[in-house]
Protein backbone atom coordinates (compact mmCIF):
# COMPACT_ATOMS: atom_id res chain seq x y z
CA UNK A 1 0.00 0.00 0.00
CA UNK A 2 2.74 2.14 1.00
CA UNK A 3 3.74 1.74 -2.72
CA UNK A 4 1.34 2.42 -4.32
CA UNK A 5 1.00 6.04 -2.17
CA UNK A 6 3.98 6.63 -3.43
CA UNK A 7 3.61 5.60 -7.34
CA UNK A 8 0.64 7.33 -7.72
CA UNK A 9 2.36 10.89 -6.85
CA UNK A 10 4.75 10.46 -9.02
CA UNK A 11 3.14 9.21 -12.47
CA UNK A 12 0.90 12.55 -12.08
CA UNK A 13 4.03 14.56 -11.38
CA UNK A 14 5.34 13.17 -14.90
CA UNK A 15 2.60 13.35 -16.67
CA UNK A 16 1.68 16.82 -15.52
CA UNK A 17 5.32 17.86 -16.84
CA UNK A 18 5.11 16.14 -19.84
CA UNK A 19 1.39 18.73 -20.20
CA UNK A 20 3.41 21.49 -19.46
CA UNK A 21 6.45 20.88 -21.94
CA UNK A 22 3.96 20.74 -24.32
CA UNK A 23 2.43 23.77 -23.32
CA UNK A 24 6.25 25.60 -24.05
CA UNK A 25 7.39 27.66 -26.69
CA UNK A 26 10.43 25.37 -27.73
CA UNK A 27 13.41 26.02 -27.92
CA UNK A 28 14.13 28.46 -25.37
CA UNK A 29 17.54 27.84 -25.42
CA UNK A 30 20.42 25.90 -26.84
CA UNK A 31 19.68 22.25 -28.28
CA UNK A 32 22.38 19.66 -28.79
CA UNK A 33 22.71 17.22 -31.53
CA UNK A 34 24.50 14.42 -30.67
CA UNK A 35 26.63 12.51 -33.51
CA UNK A 36 27.27 8.95 -31.82
CA UNK A 37 30.69 9.07 -34.39
CA UNK A 38 33.59 10.89 -34.27
CA UNK A 39 33.90 14.61 -36.12
CA UNK A 40 34.45 14.37 -40.61
CA UNK A 41 31.93 11.43 -41.89
CA UNK A 42 28.85 11.48 -43.62
CA UNK A 43 26.62 11.58 -40.03
CA UNK A 44 28.64 14.63 -38.62
CA UNK A 45 28.89 16.72 -41.76
CA UNK A 46 24.73 16.41 -42.23
CA UNK A 47 24.57 16.95 -38.76
CA UNK A 48 26.30 20.35 -38.79
CA UNK A 49 24.80 21.59 -41.77
CA UNK A 50 21.09 21.10 -40.07
CA UNK A 51 22.24 22.57 -36.78
CA UNK A 52 23.28 25.57 -38.52
CA UNK A 53 19.99 25.83 -40.49
CA UNK A 54 18.28 25.22 -37.09
CA UNK A 55 20.00 27.79 -35.39
CA UNK A 56 19.54 30.54 -37.93
CA UNK A 57 15.72 29.14 -37.87
CA UNK A 58 14.90 29.14 -34.22
CA UNK A 59 17.71 32.08 -32.77
CA UNK A 60 19.21 29.54 -30.79
CA UNK A 61 22.22 27.87 -30.85
CA UNK A 62 21.71 24.06 -32.27
CA UNK A 63 25.38 22.23 -30.97
CA UNK A 64 26.55 19.36 -32.41
CA UNK A 65 28.35 16.96 -29.83
CA UNK A 66 30.18 13.95 -31.01
CA UNK A 67 30.36 10.98 -28.90
CA UNK A 68 31.93 8.05 -30.72
CA UNK A 69 32.46 4.68 -29.54
CA UNK A 70 30.98 1.14 -29.61
CA UNK A 71 29.68 1.21 -33.10
CA UNK A 72 27.42 4.53 -32.57
CA UNK A 73 25.97 2.81 -29.07
CA UNK A 74 27.74 4.89 -26.86
CA UNK A 75 26.72 8.11 -28.18
CA UNK A 76 23.00 6.40 -28.61
CA UNK A 77 22.92 5.90 -25.28
CA UNK A 78 23.54 9.06 -24.19
CA UNK A 79 20.09 10.31 -25.99
CA UNK A 80 18.04 7.57 -24.88
CA UNK A 81 18.62 8.35 -21.12
CA UNK A 82 18.46 12.38 -21.85
CA UNK A 83 15.17 14.38 -20.38
CA UNK A 84 12.18 14.03 -23.52
CA UNK A 85 12.17 17.46 -24.05
CA UNK A 86 13.58 18.19 -27.24
CA UNK A 87 17.05 20.01 -26.26
CA UNK A 88 18.81 16.71 -26.62
CA UNK A 89 18.37 14.79 -30.17
CA UNK A 90 20.54 12.37 -32.16
CA UNK A 91 21.76 12.20 -35.65
CA UNK A 92 21.75 8.68 -35.92
CA UNK A 93 21.92 6.30 -39.00
CA UNK A 94 21.24 3.14 -41.08
CA UNK A 95 24.44 1.15 -38.46
CA UNK A 96 22.83 2.98 -35.17
CA UNK A 97 19.13 2.64 -36.25
CA UNK A 98 18.80 -0.17 -38.07
CA UNK A 99 21.69 -2.55 -37.71
CA UNK A 100 23.02 -2.38 -34.10
CA UNK A 101 19.82 -4.26 -32.75
CA UNK A 102 20.70 -7.44 -34.82
CA UNK A 103 24.63 -7.41 -34.82
CA UNK A 104 24.81 -6.76 -30.76
CA UNK A 105 23.43 -9.69 -28.78
CA UNK A 106 23.68 -7.04 -25.65
CA UNK A 107 23.53 -3.07 -25.85
CA UNK A 108 22.23 -0.44 -23.03
CA UNK A 109 18.73 0.41 -24.48
CA UNK A 110 16.12 -0.98 -26.28
CA UNK A 111 16.07 0.27 -29.88
CA UNK A 112 12.70 -0.55 -30.17
CA UNK A 113 11.54 1.79 -27.64
CA UNK A 114 14.11 4.26 -26.82
CA UNK A 115 13.77 6.69 -29.34
CA UNK A 116 11.38 9.00 -31.13
CA UNK A 117 11.55 9.36 -34.62
CA UNK A 118 11.43 13.04 -35.94
CA UNK A 119 12.57 13.19 -39.64
CA UNK A 120 14.99 11.10 -42.42
CA UNK A 121 17.44 14.04 -43.56
CA UNK A 122 19.68 12.10 -46.15
CA UNK A 123 19.90 8.96 -47.53
CA UNK A 124 23.41 8.05 -48.41
CA UNK A 125 23.31 5.54 -51.48
CA UNK A 126 26.06 2.58 -51.72
CA UNK A 127 27.22 2.50 -55.24
CA UNK A 128 28.67 -1.14 -56.94
CA UNK A 129 32.44 -0.25 -57.45
CA UNK A 130 34.83 -2.83 -59.72
CA UNK A 131 38.54 -1.86 -60.29
CA UNK A 132 38.82 -0.68 -63.47
CA UNK A 133 40.83 -3.72 -64.51
CA UNK A 134 37.54 -6.12 -63.73
CA UNK A 135 35.82 -6.96 -67.42
CA UNK A 136 32.25 -5.48 -66.31
CA UNK A 137 30.55 -2.63 -67.22
CA UNK A 138 27.23 -3.03 -65.91
CA UNK A 139 25.08 -4.92 -63.92
CA UNK A 140 24.28 -7.67 -65.98
CA UNK A 141 27.73 -8.59 -66.65
CA UNK A 142 28.88 -8.39 -63.21
CA UNK A 143 26.68 -10.70 -62.18
CA UNK A 144 27.22 -13.20 -65.02
CA UNK A 145 30.82 -12.75 -63.82
CA UNK A 146 30.22 -13.48 -60.57
CA UNK A 147 28.24 -16.40 -60.74
CA UNK A 148 30.98 -18.04 -63.30
CA UNK A 149 34.11 -17.54 -60.86
CA UNK A 150 32.15 -18.43 -56.99
CA UNK A 151 34.45 -17.25 -53.84
CA UNK A 152 37.06 -16.06 -56.45
CA UNK A 153 35.98 -12.68 -56.24
CA UNK A 154 36.72 -10.29 -53.06
CA UNK A 155 35.18 -7.35 -51.94
CA UNK A 156 36.48 -4.80 -49.33
CA UNK A 157 33.88 -3.07 -46.99
CA UNK A 158 33.90 -0.54 -44.06
CA UNK A 159 34.19 -3.53 -41.50
CA UNK A 160 31.81 -6.48 -40.53
CA UNK A 161 28.22 -5.62 -40.18
CA UNK A 162 28.78 -2.34 -41.70
CA UNK A 163 26.07 -1.17 -44.71
CA UNK A 164 28.54 -2.19 -46.87
CA UNK A 165 29.50 -5.47 -45.85
CA UNK A 166 25.40 -5.91 -45.18
CA UNK A 167 24.45 -4.48 -48.85
CA UNK A 168 27.12 -7.14 -50.45
CA UNK A 169 25.52 -9.90 -48.07
CA UNK A 170 21.89 -9.29 -49.90
CA UNK A 171 23.51 -8.81 -53.26
CA UNK A 172 25.01 -12.51 -52.84
CA UNK A 173 21.69 -13.77 -51.33
CA UNK A 174 19.59 -11.68 -53.89
CA UNK A 175 21.80 -12.97 -56.82
CA UNK A 176 22.80 -16.85 -56.13
CA UNK A 177 26.56 -15.41 -56.09
CA UNK A 178 29.31 -16.26 -53.36
CA UNK A 179 31.79 -13.43 -53.02
CA UNK A 180 34.44 -13.03 -50.82
CA UNK A 181 34.80 -10.95 -47.86
CA UNK A 182 37.51 -8.87 -46.96
CA UNK A 183 36.66 -6.39 -43.62
CA UNK A 184 38.56 -3.06 -43.42
CA UNK A 185 38.45 -0.19 -40.67
CA UNK A 186 36.50 1.99 -42.58
CA UNK A 187 35.56 2.70 -46.23
CA UNK A 188 38.83 4.69 -47.17
CA UNK A 189 41.22 1.67 -46.32
CA UNK A 190 39.10 -0.80 -48.62
CA UNK A 191 38.64 2.09 -51.29
CA UNK A 192 42.38 2.22 -51.07
CA UNK A 193 43.17 -1.11 -51.98
CA UNK A 194 40.28 -1.67 -54.68
CA UNK A 195 42.44 0.82 -56.49
CA UNK A 196 45.48 -0.71 -56.32
CA UNK A 197 43.76 -3.83 -57.35
CA UNK A 198 44.25 -5.79 -54.54
CA UNK A 199 40.45 -6.62 -53.87
CA UNK A 200 38.13 -6.90 -56.85
CA UNK A 201 34.53 -4.53 -56.08
CA UNK A 202 33.21 -2.77 -52.89
CA UNK A 203 29.77 -1.11 -52.05
CA UNK A 204 30.49 2.24 -50.21
CA UNK A 205 28.44 5.49 -50.41
CA UNK A 206 28.64 7.58 -53.12
CA UNK A 207 29.94 10.10 -50.57
CA UNK A 208 33.16 8.00 -49.95
CA UNK A 209 33.47 7.43 -53.86
CA UNK A 210 33.50 10.41 -55.84
CA UNK A 211 37.12 11.19 -55.61
CA UNK A 212 38.02 7.24 -56.49
CA UNK A 213 35.59 7.48 -59.05
CA UNK A 214 36.79 10.88 -61.20
CA UNK A 215 40.78 9.04 -60.99
CA UNK A 216 39.61 6.09 -63.30
CA UNK A 217 40.94 3.60 -61.36
CA UNK A 218 37.19 2.32 -59.88
CA UNK A 219 34.06 2.22 -62.44
CA UNK A 220 30.85 2.36 -61.17
CA UNK A 221 28.40 -0.77 -61.75
CA UNK A 222 25.48 0.28 -60.03
CA UNK A 223 23.98 2.15 -57.14
CA UNK A 224 22.16 0.15 -54.41
CA UNK A 225 18.89 2.82 -54.03
CA UNK A 226 15.45 2.28 -55.29
CA UNK A 227 15.86 5.21 -57.51
CA UNK A 228 19.05 6.65 -59.16
CA UNK A 229 21.41 8.70 -57.13
CA UNK A 230 21.38 12.38 -58.37
CA UNK A 231 25.00 12.39 -58.05
CA UNK A 232 25.83 9.74 -60.45
CA UNK A 233 22.82 9.69 -63.03
CA UNK A 234 24.47 7.96 -65.54
CA UNK A 235 24.54 5.13 -63.35
CA UNK A 236 22.50 2.29 -63.38
CA UNK A 237 20.26 1.10 -59.77
CA UNK A 238 20.46 -2.99 -59.22
CA UNK A 239 16.95 -2.64 -58.82
CA UNK A 240 15.92 -1.47 -62.43
CA UNK A 241 18.78 -4.12 -63.87
CA UNK A 242 19.17 -7.23 -62.18
CA UNK A 243 17.65 -7.29 -59.07
CA UNK A 244 13.84 -6.22 -58.84
CA UNK A 245 13.13 -4.45 -55.61
CA UNK A 246 17.00 -4.48 -54.04
CA UNK A 247 17.18 -1.56 -51.97
CA UNK A 248 20.27 -1.51 -49.39
CA UNK A 249 21.36 2.13 -48.31
CA UNK A 250 22.90 3.89 -45.46
CA UNK A 251 21.21 7.48 -44.28
CA UNK A 252 21.06 9.52 -41.70
CA UNK A 253 17.83 11.20 -39.41
CA UNK A 254 16.71 12.47 -36.25
CA UNK A 255 16.00 11.06 -33.67
CA UNK A 256 14.47 12.15 -30.24
CA UNK A 257 14.45 10.14 -26.45
CA UNK A 258 11.19 8.29 -26.06
CA UNK A 259 8.21 10.45 -24.79
CA UNK A 260 9.36 13.77 -26.01
CA UNK A 261 6.31 15.62 -26.70
CA UNK A 262 4.63 15.47 -29.72
CA UNK A 263 4.38 19.25 -30.70
CA UNK A 264 8.16 19.54 -30.25
CA UNK A 265 8.53 16.30 -32.95
CA UNK A 266 6.29 17.75 -35.06
CA UNK A 267 8.35 20.92 -34.83
CA UNK A 268 11.87 19.93 -35.62
CA UNK A 269 10.44 17.65 -38.41
CA UNK A 270 8.80 20.57 -39.86
CA UNK A 271 11.74 22.61 -39.86
CA UNK A 272 13.90 20.06 -40.69
CA UNK A 273 11.75 19.14 -43.99
CA UNK A 274 11.79 22.72 -45.06
CA UNK A 275 15.85 23.35 -44.24
CA UNK A 276 16.34 19.85 -46.31
CA UNK A 277 14.06 21.01 -49.13
CA UNK A 278 15.53 24.21 -49.83
CA UNK A 279 17.42 24.33 -53.39
CA UNK A 280 21.07 25.45 -51.49
CA UNK A 281 20.88 22.68 -49.11
CA UNK A 282 19.77 20.11 -51.52
CA UNK A 283 22.45 21.14 -53.91
CA UNK A 284 24.80 21.21 -51.08
CA UNK A 285 23.59 16.97 -50.14
CA UNK A 286 23.53 16.55 -53.89
CA UNK A 287 26.84 17.63 -54.26
CA UNK A 288 28.64 15.65 -51.56
CA UNK A 289 26.86 11.87 -52.85
CA UNK A 290 23.71 12.25 -50.79
CA UNK A 291 19.81 12.20 -51.65
CA UNK A 292 18.34 14.82 -49.42
CA UNK A 293 14.72 13.77 -48.39
CA UNK A 294 13.02 15.48 -45.07
CA UNK A 295 9.73 13.41 -44.31
CA UNK A 296 7.33 12.63 -41.26
CA UNK A 297 8.00 10.95 -38.15
CA UNK A 298 5.29 8.39 -39.66
CA UNK A 299 7.79 8.05 -43.12
CA UNK A 300 11.25 7.86 -40.89
CA UNK A 301 9.46 5.33 -38.35
CA UNK A 302 8.56 2.85 -41.41
CA UNK A 303 11.62 3.14 -43.39
CA UNK A 304 13.80 2.11 -39.52
CA UNK A 305 11.11 -0.71 -39.26
CA UNK A 306 11.63 -2.08 -42.70
CA UNK A 307 15.60 -1.38 -42.67
CA UNK A 308 15.59 -3.35 -39.29
CA UNK A 309 13.81 -6.53 -40.43
CA UNK A 310 15.71 -6.75 -44.05
CA UNK A 311 19.18 -6.26 -41.74
CA UNK A 312 18.22 -9.11 -39.37
CA UNK A 313 17.32 -11.26 -41.68
CA UNK A 314 20.57 -11.19 -43.57
CA UNK A 315 22.44 -10.85 -40.34
CA UNK A 316 20.67 -14.31 -39.10
CA UNK A 317 21.22 -15.92 -42.75
CA UNK A 318 25.01 -15.27 -43.31
CA UNK A 319 25.67 -15.39 -39.48
CA UNK A 320 27.43 -12.00 -39.23
CA UNK A 321 29.08 -10.87 -35.63
CA UNK A 322 30.70 -7.42 -35.15
CA UNK A 323 33.62 -9.68 -34.24
CA UNK A 324 34.53 -12.10 -36.71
Amino acid sequence: MQILRIAVPLVASLVLASQVLAQEPYPTKAVTIVVPFAPGGGTDTGARWVAQKLSERWGQAVVVDNKPGGSGIIGSDFVARARPDGYTILMSNAQTGAVNPSLFKKMPYNAATAFTPISLVAELPLVLLVNASLPATTPKEFVALAKAKPETLTYGSAGNGSSTHLAASLFESATGTKLVHVPYKGGGPAMQDLMAGVVNLTFLTVLESSGAIKSGKVRPVAVTSSTRSPALPGVPTLAETEIPGFFSISWIGLLAPAGTPKNIIDKIAKDVQEIVGAPEMRERFIAQGATPIGNTPAQFQALIDSDTKRYAKIIAEKNITATD
